[in-house]
């Protein structure tokens, strides 16, 4: 059985309080307008489980082709948390699918068209309703591809340490959240749950993905220093067309990270997520102000918590209270509607 919250009977209250009982959460005391189910992990049945990530699960379907099912668990600090956000997953596919429709005349996507519930058993449908893909299997580039638009997070450690962000000098006496001159390409290292991603230099990136690819790219003609300028390029033109798009929606895009694959001809292709509140920080734009840290539309409620917790940062993670899990799914439901302009499909 998949491990989801169940229906909730009670009148409206003004929180939730989850209640664990083995691999199920029970949301109790849940607001009408919210009750719902929420997916921690999938249970497919019908096809090969290939992995599963921090939030998404991999299943195979055929060999060419791929089911992505976004739960909707929710990582921060790079460990996953114990207590899933009501509606996440759903927020995050259909916000990419979006991105994926505006971005499709810049580069390749890993869309196939394919409805997920046409690969899935009929009692396993609800599982892939409006949170799965069906896409192509590319290789991925064992890179992120982060691209700043404005100086804040882990690049403004790294300024005020040494005044540039991945070897990239910037001018001095930038603000915090200050919007940078023209957007950076500041790759980092994929790593597995619960160690922290680490930025590195693009000269770094090029290396890694020249021996990480190299048998790959064996009969391309590409190298993987090549692949990592193409994604450079392509993840600027990227965050450039939604960064311009979000600010008539009255957002801004400080930054965002990309994931790139390749097909069998060495062939670029946008994959994973696109442009999300799990990928993205997103500001108001009427609020913003250089100088002080901006709430964003992501995890701001979650980290908040964590940060006044007794915790290390590491495996396992505090459960959350009920009143951060639904702020925080609403926060991802609000980002969905301001930049879509459309209402949540659930």
């Amino acid at each position: 059985m998949p491990r989801r919250f169940e229906r909730a009977s009670e009148k409206t209250a003004e929180r939730f309080l989850p209640l664990r009982l083995s691999r199920c959460f029970i949301m109790r005391h849940l607001p009408v307008r919210t009750m719902m189910h929420a997916l921690y992990e999938s249970s497919i049945k019908s096809l090969p489980l290939i992995g599963r990530g921090k939030v998404r699960d991999i299943y195979a379907v055929g060999s060419d082709k791929l089911l992505i099912v976004t739960s909707d668990r929710l990582s921060a600090f790079d460990v996953v948390l114990p207590d899933p956000i009501p509606d996440k997953g759903k927020v995050l596919t259909q916000m990419a699918n979006f991105w994926f429709g505006r971005f499709s005349s810049i580069l390749p996507n890993q869309l196939t068209g394919i409805d997920p519930e046409s690969v899935v058993a009929p009692d396993e449908r609800e599982q892939v309703r409006h949170r799965a893909l069906v896409v192509k299997r590319l290789a991925p580039l064992p890179i992120e591809a982060v691209v700043r638009g404005y100086l804040i997070g882990s690049g403004w450690k790294d300024y005020q340490e040494n005044g540039a962000v991945c070897g990239i000098r910037l001018p001095a006496e930038l603000a915090l959240a200050a919007k940078l001159p023209e957007p950076i390409f500041t790759p980092a290292t994929k790593e597995e749950s619960g160690k922290h991603d680490e930025n590195v230099s693009f000269e770094q990136a090029q290396r890694h993905c020249d021996s990480a690819l190299a048998e790959n790219l064996r009969n391309t003609g590409k190298s993987g220093a090549q692949l990592v300028a193409e994604a450079r390029d392509a993840a600027i033109a990227l965050y450039s067309a939604a960064a311009a798009y979000a600010l008539t929606r009255g957002i801004i895009i400080a930054d965002t990270k990309f994931e790139f694959g390749i097909d069998d001809k060495g062939v670029l292709h946008l994959i994973d997520e696109a442009v999300t509140p799990d990928s993205s920080r997103f500001w108001l734009e009427e609020t913003y102000r250089p100088g002080g840290n901006p709430p964003s539309f992501d995890k701001q409620y979650v980290r908040d918590f964590l940060e006044t917790q007794n915790w290390n940062k590491q495996p396992p993670a505090p459960a959350l209270p009920g009143n951060v899990i639904f702020k925080t799914s609403e926060k991802y439901k609000e980002a969905y509607t301001r930049l879509s302009g459309l209402n949540l499909a659930v």
